[in-house]
């Protein structure tokens, strides 16, 4: 459960295709010439930004991201859609997130969502927390209607099938320590602060 952390990127996107009577009244300063300069301008900066963002990450963590990004990908296209965000919270039992949830999720990205900026999104969100804030804000991810809970069962099928496999071991260690209620469910937040400080009770 050792899950760790992320970056900081902002990718270029690209703004919307300037209308036909921009050129109208141009000073005949070959549009296509400055229009093409412009384009190799904007993908330098996409290139820079994408760079920055990869140079953030160790390589393991970058695995991580991709491994976590492939889970919600259902289709795998490479890009997350809402079609994609609707199967992934239907496979863990969430099947009341409305439409309004999750196009406010997709326009975080302001466009299309690939790995880049899937990783760059997290990247805005994390960089500078606390492993704790850190491992809470990917719990959340499972938990779309606030509850502080998710479901013991539907959490650790996630574990064992989902990209980077846990062996059985691993979960069974994982839920050892973890808080769960009469109902079957993990209070993460708890499991948060165990994970990052220690049963502290125990020690005690």
């Amino acid at each position: 459960m050792d899950r760790r952390q992320p970056v900081s990127l902002k990718a270029d996107m690209p703004g919307a295709a300037p209308p036909p009577w921009a050129f109208t009244f141009s000073d005949h300063r070959q549009p296509a010439d400055m229009a093409s300069k412009k384009a190799a301008s904007k993908r330098k900066n996409a290139q820079r930004a994408s760079s920055n963002v990869f140079s953030m990450f160790e390589q393991s963590q970058i695995q991580e991201f991709k491994e976590a990004f492939g889970c919600i990908d259902q289709d795998r296209d490479g890009v997350i859609k809402k079609t994609d965000l609707k199967e992934t919270y239907a496979q863990l039992g969430k099947l009341n997130v409305s439409d309004e949830e999750l196009e406010g999720m997709l326009a975080e990205g302001k466009g299309p969502i690939n790995f880049t900026v899937f990783l760059s999104l997290f990247g805005e969100k994390l960089n500078g927390t606390d492993p704790e804030e850190t491992i809470l804000a990917a719990f959340k991810l499972f938990d779309p209607n606030g509850t502080g809970f998710v479901n013991k069962d539907e959490f650790k099928r996630l574990l064992l099938t989902q990209a980077d496999k846990f062996t059985q071991e691993e979960v069974e260690q994982a839920f050892s320590v973890a808080p769960i209620d009469v109902t079957g469910n993990i209070d993460y937040k708890s499991l948060c602060y165990i994970i990052t400080h220690g049963d502290e009770k125990e020690e005690s």
